[in-house]
């Protein structure tokens, strides 16, 4: 017998499939702040917004930093940062609630779970998902499904075809070399942009972020979908022209292999992700030391890189067998 589906069953606050920590500590700090949970002038230290959100120093550090790039926050002459504004009286430090941002509410696990099924199919052959059979495999209700299908929907995952149907094209070589030749083009042109605006905090955080992930000698869940997100998404989104940064919405779809890459079928052999990491950290150290020139160069040369990569993995899987169909999805004759 079905359990009854539940639709609100999120217990802490809801983000995007794949976002990061510090993206989600930035993204909460940052509602506070504005909603006035915060009050202008208090004070946001590093250690109590880790403690208070149940996570690690580093990604608090970044999310302070992004905060106060965005001059939400601003950096104070003792420790910690204030909160823009003139306060009501005397500055004091803010007093946050406890919440869990490790905690994934129940459409995230569902979304994960698709997106990277999702991932793997259309390597093959483009699919159709039925938002019913969807909700019906994972024991929810319609709303919960339909849900997901929005988001894969808004980061260019699923489209409707004429009938109204969800469906996921396939990815050829062909539009890997069309996403990459935009990326080509454009982030570099971003990255000039973008640089001046970055504040030190916030490039020696994920520099130092990445060190630290090379020096491990492991690729832990995520740390690769972290490094793409702190270069080519957090960063390049500082770029004041708004049609460069939207066109380069559209190349994200790229990124989502990355969440998976101990996947059978969307991993990445270990050396091409420390050659990635690598990559990366010599990015930011160009920004970090306002060698822009050398910055943008070094960026050229990772996305020739990285496309390379991507055929790799596109032409190792293509001599595998895929494994059955889940329910809610169907191939697509070609």
């Amino acid at each position: 017998m079905r359990n009854a589906p539940v639709d609100n069953i999120v217990t802490s606050p809801e983000f995007d499939s794949g976002t990061s920590i510090q993206d989600r500590t930035y993204r909460l700090l940052r509602e506070m702040i504005e909603a006035g949970k915060i009050a202008p002038g208090e004070k946001l230290l590093e250690a109590r917004v880790a403690r208070a959100f149940g996570i690690s120093r580093s990604p608090a550090r970044i999310a302070l930093a992004l905060l106060c790039e965005h001059k939400l926050i601003t950096e104070t002459a003792g420790r910690g940062y204030q909160v823009a504004g003139s306060p009501a009286g005397e500055a004091k430090i803010a007093h946050l609630d406890t919440v869990s941002l490790t905690t994934e509410p129940q459409w995230q696990r569902i979304y994960a779970c698709v997106e990277r099924e999702l991932c793997k199919r259309v390597l093959f052959g483009a699919v159709r998902l039925t938002e019913e059979r969807l909700a019906e495999h994972f024991n929810v209700s319609r709303t919960v499904a339909r849900g997901v299908v929005a988001r894969m929907h808004g980061v260019g995952m699923l489209s409707k075809d004429p009938s109204g149907h969800w469906v996921a094209a396939r990815i050829t070589t062909e539009r890997i070399n069309h996403l990459f030749e935009i990326r080509r083009l454009l982030e570099p042109a971003a990255l000039m942009h973008a640089a001046p605006l970055a504040s030190r905090q916030w490039l020696a955080a994920a520099y130092e972020r990445l060190s630290e992930q090379i020096a491990r000698h492991r690729c832990d869940k995520g740390d690769m979908d972290a490094a793409e997100t702190d270069l080519h998404i957090d960063l390049l989104s500082l770029c004041p022209n708004e049609e460069i940064r939207i066109a380069l919405a559209r190349t994200h779809i790229l990124f989502i292999p990355t969440r998976y890459v101990t996947d059978r079928y969307l991993k990445t052999p270990e050396h091409s992700i420390y050659d990635a990491l690598k990559e990366h950290r010599q990015i930011i150290g160009y920004v970090l030391s306002d060698n822009i020139e050398m910055a943008v160069q070094s960026l050229q040369d990772h996305l020739q890189e990285a496309d390379m990569r991507w055929l790799q993995r596109f032409n190792r899987v293509r001599t595998m067998k895929l494994e059955p169909v889940p329910p809610y999805l169907s191939p697509l004759q070609a």
